[in-house]
Order: structure tokens, then C-alpha cells, then sequence
């Protein structure tokens, strides 16, 4: 998706200013956006929350016995069960579920009996971090290789080297990012000797589930750059700036650069929200010390109430970016504003 600018000019278009003071007016076109996004959001994360609730009564037996074991006492699962509350009609078990998230109340895991939100706030930051600096590395792989591919091949040049890259993308793009981290620890770590293969250990221990996590993405997201490029470098007001001698560098990255990056800060939004679903895989195959490996050994435990609330930081965690994403489309432009009001 691109911009279009005037014909005689390199300026944006009246339009967008007049978008952008709308920023300021109460009542008007922008508090309107950001009233239905906020309404989406909220909508969102309850049907998350009523789906959360859900799947701990839908899963057949009792959870309570399924987590201590067919040995347990039948005394000590009753008690369990009357100190969860699972004793209660449905709608009072779902009333005291969503007060207890409203006041940060995440439950207690059925195993070691310690509050889930503990176990969630050791285990999320090793989880961020890695997610965040995935997301980073592939932008700052993409966006390079997008651009210069890009002008690389604008107007039908360079076939061997759109052939190449389009090789090159796909094959990287599709496989998985487990698979791809297998391959890593046995050429990086097995073979070569040259980095960590698990746990966090320090600032070596990132590189592999890094690049596990990002090389994919990476060139899905150069692909969808490259065809924006081509197409943003063909607009009436990309052959003014050329009309207008200014330098290459300018036209690329001043003109071209922020209207080709538009449509792939939709895909990019999306790729962040899977690269924080996609750390369960990767973690596990680096053993690494955050919610992935949490929330697989509590599926092998049966801890129910850990599984729900990891699930329910994901899920939030993917609705926040989309929204966000949102927001930071319609401030790129303003006029979509005006146009979905």
C-alpha cells in the first residue's frame, strides 16, 4: 500500500496535514479512531478471558486429580478443589476469575503451589527479550535487503538477481523455525563448537534462538519490501524528485523508503505477534529459560492454572501489537482516518 502524492510535488498532500491537526480537535475524526480501537481491544481481550476460563472446565475430568495424580487422597483433591473455588456454579467461578485478573490475582499453580503470577513475571522478560530482539534483527536484515533489491530490479532489471532472491526468500521463509534452529545447534554448536546450544548463559546464548526466530520472518518481510519498492519507484511523485535532480540517497530513503514501508509495517506487526508465539517451539529446542519451556512442562503436569494464564499473556500480548499496529498505520496516514470515519 502506498501514498500518493501530488504530481508537482514531493510534499505531502494537504489531506494528510489536514489529518493531522485532526489529532488535535476533541470529538473529531482521530478520538473517534482511537475510541474504536480501544472498544476492539476490550472486546478482544474479554472473549481471551471467556475463552481462558473455558478451556479449564472443558477439558474432560478433574483437573485437580488429573495435576496430583489417580494416588492422591480423595480428601486432598476435595480441599484443592474447594481452595480453587472450582466447587461453585460456573457464573460465580467466572465472576471471582475476572476479579481476581482485575486485582493481578493470576491463580495458583496446582504443582509447586506458588502464585502463577510469580512464575510469569521470572519467566516473561527471558521470553520478551528474545522475542524483542528477533523482531529487531529481521527488520534490520529486511529492510536493507528489501530496498536494495528493490531498486535493483525496478523496471525489469536485474532478473538473475529477482530470481536469486526470490529463491532465496521463499526456501528461507518456509521452513519452520524449530527445524531451523535443529540445524543451527548441530552445524553451530555440535559440529563448530562455536556457541551454546541451551539455556541463557550469557550474551553467546542469544545468537542461535535469535536467528532461529528471525531468519524466517526476515525474508518473508525483504519480499514484500522488494515489491513495495518496485512499486513505490514508478509513482508521479518519485519522477518529480528525479526531475528535480536530487540525490539517489534522498529519493530512496526520503521518498520511496516511508511509502514502501507502509504495507510492511502491517506484515511486520503480524510477524512480531508470531515470533512471541513461535518462542514455545524455540525455547524448548534451546531450552531456554522462559514461558515456551513454562508453559510445555505445565501441559506435562497438568497444571491447568498455569497453562490458562501463560495462554492468556500470549493471546494479550498479540492483540496489544495488533493494535498498536493500527495506530502507528493510521499515524503514517492520517487520511485513512478520515476515511474509515
Amino acid at each position: 500500500m502506498t501514498v500518493p502524492f501530488t504530481t508537482g510535488s514531493v510534499s505531502p498532500p494537504a489531506s494528510s496535514i489536514i489529518g493531522r491537526t485532526a489529532l488535535t480537535l476533541p470529538g473529531g475524526p482521530w478520538a473517534r479512531f482511537a475510541l474504536r480501537r480501544l472498544g476492539r481491544l476490550l472486546i478482544s481481550l474479554w472473549a481471551l478471558i471467556t475463552a481462558t476460563f473455558a478451556m479449564i472446565h472443558l477439558i474432560p475430568g478433574d483437573p485437580v486429580r488429573a495435576a496430583f495424580g489417580p494416588t492422591a487422597p480423595a480428601a486432598l483433591v476435595a480441599a484443592q478443589r474447594e481452595s480453587l473455588g472450582l466447587n461453585d456454579p460456573l457464573p460465580v467461578q467466572y465472576w471471582h476469575y475476572v476479579g481476581g485478573l482485575t486485582h493481578g490475582d493470576l491463580g495458583t499453580s496446582l504443582i509447586t503451589q506458588l502464585p502463577v503470577s510469580q512464575t510469569i513475571s521470572q519467566r516473561l522478560p527471558p521470553t520478551l527479550a528474545l522475542a524483542g530482539l528477533a523482531f529487531a534483527l529481521a527488520v534490520l536484515l529486511a529492510v536493507p535487503a528489501g530496498v536494495l533489491t528493490g531498486v535493483a530490479t525496478r523496471r525489469g532489471h536485474g532478473r538473475r538477481t529477482e530470481l536469486g532472491f526470490g529463491t532465496v526468500s521463499v526456501v528461507l521463509g518456509t521452513i519452520p523455525d524449530f527445524l531451523l534452529g535443529v540445524g543451527l545447534v548441530y552445524l553451530f554448536g555440535v559440529r563448530l563448537g562455536w556457541l551454546p546450544v541451551a539455556g541463557s548463559t550469557g550474551a553467546t546464548s542469544y545468537v542461535l534462538p535469535v536467528l532461529s526466530l528471525a531468519i524466517g520472518p526476515a525474508a518473508i518481510l525483504a519480499r514484500v519490501i522488494r515489491v513495495e519498492m518496485v512499486t513505490v519507484l514508478e509513482a508521479d511523485y518519485i519522477r518529480t524528485a528525479r526531475a528535480k535532480r536530487l540525490p539517489d540517497r534522498v529519493v530512496y530513503l526520503g521518498h520511496a523508503l516511508p511509502n514502501a514501508l507502509t504495507a510492511a509495517l502491517t506484515l511486520a506487526g503480524l510477524i512480531l505477534g508470531s515470533m512471541v508465539a513461535g518462542t514455545v517451539l524455540v525455547e524448548n529446542v534451546f531450552a531456554w529459560p522462559g514461558l515456551g519451556g513454562t508453559i510445555v512442562q505445565s501441559i506435562q503436569d497438568k497444571d491447568y492454572p498455569m497453562v490458562q494464564m501463560i495462554v492468556l499473556v500470549y493471546g494479550a500480548g498479540v492483540l496489544l501489537i495488533n493494535t498498536l499496529v493500527d495506530v502507528a498505520l493510521a499515524l503514517l496516514d492520517p487520511r485513512s482516518v478520515i476515511r474509515e470515519d
